[in-house]
């Protein structure tokens, strides 16, 4: 597959990207393309009406050939209720072609690189982009990220979000992660607040190093380090008091770390594939100015509910 041609048919397409007509408002919710909208953002940006943005987290289909679909609560005159509705489309299959997985690619990749390519243009110099995905694409994904943010290594980190809830299998090792793309725009100025966590010693016991503070929970003893790449974080599960019915909802504790690690009270932050609005609500919890944008109406009204909005 010739990564180069997507790379310049996406650049194209993102200069010829028309605007849409959204406000200039610090915190924004926006129903319709998140491809028009980045490009109406950018114009912002150029004109002077917006800052820069300091964080854009992407988190599209994942390439599942599923549409999955949301649990959405109602209210009826007999109580409440749930209807099924499309959270979106992740089929690629386009009409008249052979249906391979490789033509099916290629329309996949050239939907998403003109929308890495807007994410690197809406940065300021200090900011960052997360591009969530999984095991099915992140590959190519990281190879055409790669060839938008240049050849100076501005991949900061590949992390893992590990999970044990979901099903098991017995023809394969269960899929229990995903993959978390962390780029800066530059990679000399990028903003970066290292978290802390437990670290276990070994054998639970306390080591008594010199000059090492120690601690003990139920589980152990411990030590507190920096956050390394791999993050065990449960899923939204069923009784989650923060679930919101929207199929692929990211837990707030995952977008926390994220948006904690990059960002500082006062900078904005965007995601285009904004679904049920966790970067939104995590970023009101957290003093961070925030755009979401989803093309699903029922996904803007989760997320308005949830922030209420409405």
């Amino acid at each position: 597959m010739d990564m180069e041609k997507i790379y310049e048919e996406a650049q194209r397409l993102w200069g010829t990207t028309p605007l849409e007509d959204i406000e200039d408002g610090k915190d924004l919710l926006l129903l319709g393309d998140n491809l028009s909208m980045m490009a109406s953002i950018s114009h912002q940006i150029g004109a002077g009406v917006r800052q820069p943005l300091n964080l854009v987290y992407m988190d599209p289909p994942y390439f599942s050939n599923r549409n999955p679909e949301s649990r959405i609560r109602i209210n009826t005159l007999s109580g409440e209720s749930y209807i099924k509705e499309q959270a979106f489309s992740d089929t690629w299959t386009r009409r008249g072609s052979s249906g391979s997985r490789s033509e099916a690619l290629y329309d996949y990749l050239s939907m998403l690189t003109p929308r890495i390519i807007a994410a690197r243009d809406l940065l300021a110099e200090d900011g960052s982009l997360w591009l969530h995905l999984d095991r099915r694409v992140v590959h190519y994904a990281k190879v055409m990220t790669d060839i938008v943010f240049g050849e100076n290594d501005n991949l900061i980190n590949e992390v893992i979000w590990f999970y044990k809830s979901g099903g098991s299998c017995t023809k394969r090792f269960a899929n229990k992660h995903d993959t978390l793309l962390f780029y800066a725009k530059n990679k000399r100025k990028y903003k970066f607040f290292a978290q802390e966590e437990k670290s276990y010693n070994r054998g639970l016991k306390p080591y008594r190093f010199k000059g090492v503070k120690e601690y003990r929970d139920d589980h152990g003893w411990y030590t507190i380090v920096n956050m390394k790449d791999v993050w065990e974080i449960p899923i939204v599960g069923r009784t989650a008091a923060e679930r919101t019915g929207y199929a692929t909802q990211k837990p707030e504790a995952l977008l926390e770390r994220i948006v904690l690690s990059c960002t500082e009270a006062g900078d904005s932050c965007l995601d285009p594939f904004g679904g049920s609005g966790t970067l939104a609500a995590v970023c009101r919890k957290h003093g961070r100015n925030w755009i979401s944008i989803d093309n699903s109406l029922p996904a803007i009204e989760i997320t308005a509910k949830r922030l209420g909005l409405r």
